[in-house]
Order: structure tokens, then C-alpha cells, then sequence
């Protein structure tokens, strides 16, 4: 199998165990569980480490440390590629962090909550799935 997509397999596990925060920073403790932002989790994943203090204080170092994973990158391009709409462009490029922590984390057009843990892990799953079947990706989701 797809590293990407063992990763992404990985991930649906880790958020259907943890659950999946979607308020301010990337990461909330409440005490008894430590629930982070899709594409925290997704680092967390690839990079088979425990959760950054900076997901909890930094937004910006913590987009750095992301970006700067490979492994956690492309599944979050694999996401992105899964989602109904295109990236944002950031700095001149798909804005692949931006596009899949906002789809996760609000409600669309005509809804007045985000998806739900079960929708998010439901579309990484087909992520999952697409990635096992095909590498190919859409013009519009070219590997950064």
C-alpha cells in the first residue's frame, strides 16, 4: 500500500480515538484528551511523534513545522484533492493547510455547523481509497 495512504488510514483512526478540534491554535487539551486540527493531526500522524507545544501556542511555526513534512503534506494534498472546491492560492501556490483546515472546520454554504469527526474521517477514508487506486492527481492539486 501507499505510504499516503496508510498515513491517511492512520489518521482517520487517530481522530475517530481522539476526536477532532476545530477552534483556536491547532491543538486543545481539556484536561483528558489533546484534540488537534486536522493537519496537526495529520503531522502527528506522518511523523509518528507526540503532539508540538507550538500547536498549542503558535499558529504560524506551527503551519512552518507542517509545511516542512513531506509526508504530512501530501496527505493533506491527498485531502484537499478529495474536497469538492480547489485550494486558495498563498504566496503564489495551493494553499493545501488552509484549504483543508477551513473545509474541517466550518460550515458550508446553507450550514450552521462544520462537518462532522464522522464526515471528516468518512472523506479521508475516500482520500484513502482514491490514493490505493490512483496516484493521479487534478491540475489543480500539483504535488509542492
Amino acid at each position: 500500500m501507499n505510504i499516503t495512504a496508510e498515513d491517511l488510514l492512520a489518521l482517520a483512526d487517530y481522530l475517530d480515538l481522539r476526536g477532532l478540534h476545530t477552534g483556536k491554535e491547532l491543538a486543545h487539551n481539556d484536561g483528558t484528551n489533546i484534540r488537534l486540527d486536522i493537519c496537526a493531526a495529520a503531522y502527528v500522524v506522518a511523523e509518528e511523534t507526540v503532539v508540538p507545544v507550538v500547536f498549542f501556542t503558535d499558529e504560524c511555526a506551527s503551519l512552518d513545522l507542517i509545511e516542512a513534512s513531506d509526508r504530512a503534506m501530501a496527505a493533506i494534498r491527498a485531502i484537499s484533492h478529495a474536497l469538492d472546491t480547489a485550494p486558495c492560492d498563498t504566496n503564489g501556490g495551493p494553499d493545501y493547510i488552509e484549504h483543508v483546515s477551513n473545509w474541517a472546520a466550518t460550515p458550508p454554504i446553507g450550514a450552521t455547523q462544520p462537518p462532522t469527526t464522522s464526515e471528516v474521517i468518512g472523506r479521508i477514508l475516500r482520500a484513502a481509497d482514491s490514493i490505493a487506486h490512483d496516484h493521479t492527481l487534478p491540475p489543480h492539486h500539483h504535488a509542492a
